[in-house]
């Protein structure tokens, strides 16, 4: 659900699209992937995470809600390229250099 928010406010503040547009591309977002909704677990995962690691809470719950989902593989720009997470889950930065 964060990055549905993030995705959001970025499409209309950034890039200047009309709300049907936005409505648009979340939808198609949504039929791509499994959107994980933030429950009282994953919100308390994430309040974990943020302490442990020092991410920031909206950071965590990003985190939190890849843990819950069972992902493997967490893309991002805006945390520790190559970190990895409860053993099971490696941040990648997809505009990092090989």
């Amino acid at each position: 659900m964060q990055e549905l928010n993030e995705i959001a406010h970025v499409a209309r503040r950034k890039i200047s699209l009309s709300w049907t547009e936005v409505h648009t591309f979340l939808s198609a977002i949504r039929a791509l992937l499994a959107v994980q909704p933030v429950t009282i677990a994953v919100h308390d995962t994430a309040l974990a995470l943020a302490e442990r690691h020092g991410f920031s809470i909206y950071h965590a719950l990003i985190v939190a809600a890849a843990l819950h989902a069972g992902c493997d593989t967490l893309w991002s720009e805006d945390m520790q390229h190559g970190m990895l997470i409860e053993s099971t889950l490696r941040i990648v930065n997809p505009f990092r250099g090989a």
